[in-house]
């Protein structure tokens, strides 16, 4: 199928896009790199009046530090994550995990911001972000506001995100020296969404110690009590520890869907206890 007929706007300032976003009134659709929204729009699963490309505006495309956190524009590519484009980024968690996002021609034009707005709960940057205790900064013409990734993803493909906003940045603390950290998905063949995920950060210097566990039915669910044990320890945890934890945060899944998880979180914290660090 051909997607239905639209207006297409590329404006050249994030306050232009924000106007036109307001005057279209509900009516307009945001896309980064098209790669989510692309195949919906082609499948008539969402038929916009309008659709708002945010993929080339600069203030959306710089990764900076301020203060102990890295702001990540939200039209920063997987790919240029990926390629170290960014100093900042280098060696990081992030970089890690963009190499496996699905498939190289996606990851060149698949942005950050559109893969947490769209907010498939398959997908890697809704559970990194949740694990690293990332913050996403919304826009508006009221201004912006900054909302911890814990509360922003409400469930399956809805968001914090209300009429009129857009995902100006991510926001994620710098690691200390010391900070390790593991991600590990179980997908059918690659390239593919996961079918189990398990993201786990560890840092010492900021009292961080975080095992998350995604592809779920919904928003990635942490599991504090597993991780504080793990932090406290410096040992992999009894399979029991693990099973109640992955059970009493997602109930609804079936044995062999637990079973991936519990085996997830396992090779994830496998690759913690290496002692592999971030700088």
């Amino acid at each position: 199928m051909k997607a239905a007929s639209f207006d297409y706007q590329r404006p050249a300032t994030l306050h232009a896009a924000l106007r036109l976003l307001a005057d279209s009134a509900g009516g307009a659709k945001l896309m980064g790199g098209g790669q989510s929204l692309g195949p919906m729009l082609n499948l008539r699963l969402t038929r916009p009046k309008q659709v708002i490309d945010v993929s080339a505006l600069g203030e959306l495309r710089q990764v900076t530090q301020a203060g102990d956190a890295i702001r990540i524009g939200a039209a920063v590519t997987h790919a240029e994550i990926e390629d170290g484009v960014h100093a900042l980024l280098r060696g990081s968690v992030l970089q890690s995990v963009a190499g496996g996002i699905a498939y190289r021609a996606i990851r060149n034009r698949g942005t950050v911001g559109g893969s947490l707005a769209h907010a498939d709960p398959a997908a890697d940057w809704v559970l990194v972000a949740c694990a690293l205790a990332a913050e996403v900064e919304i826009a508006s013409q009221a201004g912006t506001r900054r909302v911890p990734m814990d509360r922003f993803m409400h469930g399956a493909y809805t968001t914090a995100l209300a009429e009129g906003e857009v995902l100006a940045a991510l926001w994620v603390p710098k690691l200390g020296p010391d900070a390790h950290w593991g991600y590990f998905k179980f997908c059918r063949k690659t390239g593919e969404f996961a079918e189990a995920s398990c993201a786990a950060v560890f840092d010492p210097a900021r009292k961080l110690a975080r095992v998350v566990i995604g592809a779920l039915d919904g928003a990635p669910q942490a599991l504090p009590a597993l991780a504080a044990q793990v932090a406290r320890s410096g040992a992999m945890p009894a399979r029991a520890a693990i099973e109640a934890a992955v059970s009493a945060s997602a109930p609804g899944k079936d044995a062999i869907d637990r079973k991936l998880l519990v085996a997830a979180v396992e090779r994830c914290l496998a690759q913690v206890l290496m002692l592999e660090s971030v700088q």
